[in-house]
């Protein structure tokens, strides 16, 4: 592991304009640029809002006022993007770049590192938007909000060890590629990012307690929408699941490095 860390420092030269690349490319032809990336999950949150404020808003713990509903959506948008889009990237990172590593040799751990760098790239300027809106719909900034990198770090760790994971499994058993977005729908709804914890069945509590996910989503919900830090243990849980999830990812990746290229 030490050694493959090594290695992605010594080309995080390749890693960073990689990245940046890829962003450019995104929106070499866009007239509109960037806006492409924040304007859609701000579209779903602005529809999800105008449905659904009415009913849940005022089921919000803790909080009134005719936003709390739009800002509590837009802080679990941001943590579910920057996770999903990790994941769903990583699945296939190694398959669509099948040719580049035939061809060429290089730390195949960078990949999956491009993949984490170009996410935490769109979601900063997603987040850049919720403070746009925040500001708009008159809600303070609170010292609560410095939280945000540590949480987007720590997404990014969980995501990729998901992703990371999954990506090599999918390699050898295509079918894994159909499976996983399928599995992140269902995992989208058992997490309460367009709904309160608090209406969720008594059946779900046990797993929502224990999902790392949704501990991260309550973070941002800490931070974004009452203006404190998050808890402290939930926070020290998620961050043993993700180290632990991105080593189990690691070894795997390890093991099966040498067979990816022959396979693919």
């Amino acid at each position: 592991m030490a050694r493959r860390a090594a290695a992605a420092w010594k080309y995080r030269g390749f890693v960073r304009s990689s990245v940046l690349n890829e962003f450019r490319a995104r929106f070499a032809r866009s007239r509109f640029g960037t806006l492409w990336m924040i304007l859609q999950p701000l579209a779903q949150v602005g529809v999800m809002s105008l449905v659904l404020s009415q009913v849940l808003g005022a089921k919000l713990p803790g909080v009134g006022g005719r936003y709390s509903y739009a800002i509590y959506l837009m802080a679990g948008m941001l943590c579910w993007n920057l996770f999903s889009e990790v994941v769903m990237r990583c699945l296939t990172v190694f398959i669509d770049n099948a040719a580049l590593l035939r061809k060429i040799q290089f730390p195949r751990i960078t990949l999956p590192l491009i993949v984490g760098g170009s996410a935490v790239l769109n979601n900063l300027a997603l987040l850049v938007a919720v403070f746009v809106l925040l500001v708009a719909f008159g809600a303070p900034f609170a010292w609560s909000m410095l939280w945000l990198p540590v949480l987007m770090m720590i997404t990014v760790a969980l995501s990729l060890g998901v992703g990371l994971f999954f990506g090599v499994l999918n390699v050898f058993m295509r079918d894994i590629g159909q499976v996983v977005p399928v599995v992140l729908q269902f995992l989208m709804w058992l997490t309460p990012i367009m709904y309160p914890a608090t209406i969720v069945p008594p059946a779900l509590v046990r797993f929502q307690s224990a999902s790392p996910l949704v501990c991260l989503v309550n973070a941002y919900h800490d931070v974004l929408l009452y203006g404190r830090g998050p808890q402290l243990g939930s926070l020290l849980y998620v961050l043993a699941v993700a180290f632990f999830v991105l080593a189990i990812a690691l070894i795997i990746f390890r093991r099966a490095s040498s067979e990816l290229v022959d396979v693919l």
